[in-house]
């Protein structure tokens, strides 16, 4: 899935962040010059999986694309759109304009023309194709047509970010898009990078493009201390991977856990995104017990969500407030306080009393010979933290007699399991996303394995409140955009709980983040 920006959602943090765009920092490095020809070796807690980068929607997929994609426009740390592929656009009611830029070649040496373009956008809106892309980014109903150096792309109605969603579509060259099962163990982009080695759960080694000159703002692969090679290694385990960075054995971690403290307390310099850590699901699938909505909100009532919050980020996040909240945001606000049902054991109980969920000898309730019994998915990236709080939940949810379990899965796990057969109950899923728009897909539509929304939502208040936010402009949606979130968590279809700033530690390198790493701000040091 994030992952998921959305699907993006998104790596933004070890757990599965369906998007992957929004924010982040420039990590001060070292006084030391930078030093071409070197190797960045970066460690991820997961597989992606297979690499079609228009086919699946883990974080850590997403982070991986950047390296050998390009995508018609970027977002800059302060929000402002930037040229990419596309040197020059527009953006009037439904109807957006590309100008492609002359002489942009891919890693076959093949060039990326304004056809190229409309047939990705083509693809993913193919709903025979199951993009993850399709929804969260390019609307159902969009069309592209290729005149020239032009692109122009008609959405079926007005979307107030729609610059923002086409600079996180990933563009695929022509070979690619002929032959897609080319693209799961290869790359065929136009990025500054290409993939020349794939050992899945092992590594992925990427080679520097010369030559390249169209990266976001007008980057280039030409400047001092760009990589000469760019290694991703597959760490499960989080101390593993920290004690690789001190070794010097890697130059940038993602830590979520409490081996943090241990690298910062080295002098290890960290570059910090803020992300949605903590996010409950419930699957409103018919035939699962939650679908129902009285055990929805006895599980949202019964758990104290500020003692999640805490045990889930280690102690050093906060609560969630809003859906959106990769820098820069389309909206900024908080619209979870006073939304979420209040915990409160004992109206949870009464609740599921009232509903007809009543305790057997053995203390678990039944309705109609079925047991109340639900599986929480998390992602065993989050470590101790995430295992201490999943506990506390399960704990909580047999105290009003549920029977609970946990189970921990890796990302391609837990994606596969919310966006494929739909066997699970409860999960704690990031949506991560910069933008409300693009949250839009997974909580409303049709439900997966069709659509994006996994957790096969439909709430008419939710809908009716977010149809008003898209047609409005940009930020004059954004109380609409709150009133559509705050009916979901008065509902307790879902209910966000934890931020975090997650940080990504660095040695013998800096680099900015703007969602997942930019592949062409990375510098090592000498």
């Amino acid at each position: 899935m994030t992952r998921m920006r959305a699907l993006a959602a998104l790596a933004l943090t070890g757990s599965v962040t369906l998007t992957a765009c929004g924010g982040g920092g420039e990590a001060p490095g070292p006084a030391a010059a930078p030093a071409s020809g070197k190797t960045f070796t970066l460690n991820v807690a997961a597989d992606p999986g297979a690499l079609d980068p228009q086919a699946a929607a883990g974080s850590i997929l997403f982070a991986l694309t950047q390296y050998a994609y390009d995508n018609l426009v970027s977002v800059a740390e302060d929000g402002t759109i930037q040229p990419q592929l596309a040197g020059a656009w527009t953006a009037e009611g439904t109807t957006l304009t590309f100008d492609i830029k002359s002489g942009i070649t891919c890693a076959d040496g093949a060039p990326f023309t304004a056809r190229t373009v409309a047939d990705n956008i083509a693809w993913v809106t193919d709903p025979d194709n199951k993009s993850p892309f399709l929804g969260p980014f390019v609307p159902a109903g969009t069309t592209a047509s290729a005149s020239g150096s032009k692109v122009t792309v008609t959405l079926p109605a007005p979307a107030p970010f729609a610059l923002n969603a086409f600079s996180n579509l990933p563009m695929v060259c022509d070979a690619g898009l002929k032959n897609r099962a080319s693209l799961k163990a290869a790359t065929n982009g136009t990025g500054p990078y290409t993939l020349t080695e794939a050992v899945p759960s092992d590594h992925y080694t990427y080679q520097l493009r010369e030559g390249y000159t169209w990266g976001p703002g007008g980057a280039t692969t030409a400047e001092p201390g760009m990589p000469a090679k760019v290694v991703v290694k597959v760490v499960a385990n989080e101390t593993t991977a920290a004690n690789q960075l001190l070794a010097g054995a890697a130059n940038a971690v993602q830590i979520t856990g409490a081996d943090a403290a241990r690298l910062a307390g080295a002098g290890l310099k960290s570059v910090g995104t803020q992300a949605l850590i903590g996010e409950q699901w419930y699957n409103h699938a018919d035939g699962r017990v939650t679908s129902d909505p009285a055990v929805r909100m006895a599980l949202t009532r019964a758990v104290d969500f500020n003692q999640l919050q805490v045990a889930i980020t280690s102690g050093k996040g906060g609560p969630a407030t809003q859906l959106a909240v990769l820098a820069p945001t389309g909206c900024t606000g908080d619209a979870v306080t006073g939304s979420v049902p209040s915990f409160d054991a004992a109206a949870a109980g009464a609740a599921l009393d009232a509903a007809g969920w009543a305790k057997g000898a053995d203390g678990v309730r039944a309705k109609g010979g079925e047991r109340l019994s639900v599986t929480l998915l998390y992602d065993g990236a989050l470590g101790s933290a995430g295992s201490g709080a999943a506990e506390l939940a399960v704990a909580a949810w047999k105290a009003i007699g549920v029977e609970a379990k946990a189970v921990q899965q890796n990302q391609t796990q837990l994606t596969g399991a919310v966006f494929g057969a739909g066997d699970w109950d409860v999960a704690w899923v990031p949506l991560n996303v910069s933008t409300p728009d693009q949250v839009m897909p997974f909580v409303s539509g049709p439900a997966a394995p069709k659509g994006t929304n996994f957790a096969a939502i439909d709430n008419a208040d939710y809908l009716a409140a977010a149809n008003r936010a898209m047609a409005a402009t940009g930020k004059d949606g954004c109380a609409d955009w709150f009133a559509a979130e705050q009916a979901l968590y008065k509902a307790a279809d879902m209910v966000p709980f934890a931020n975090s700033v997650v940080p990504t530690f660095l040695k013998g390198a800096e680099l900015s983040i703007v969602g997942s790493i930019v592949p062409t701000s990375i510098r090592m040091l000498g």
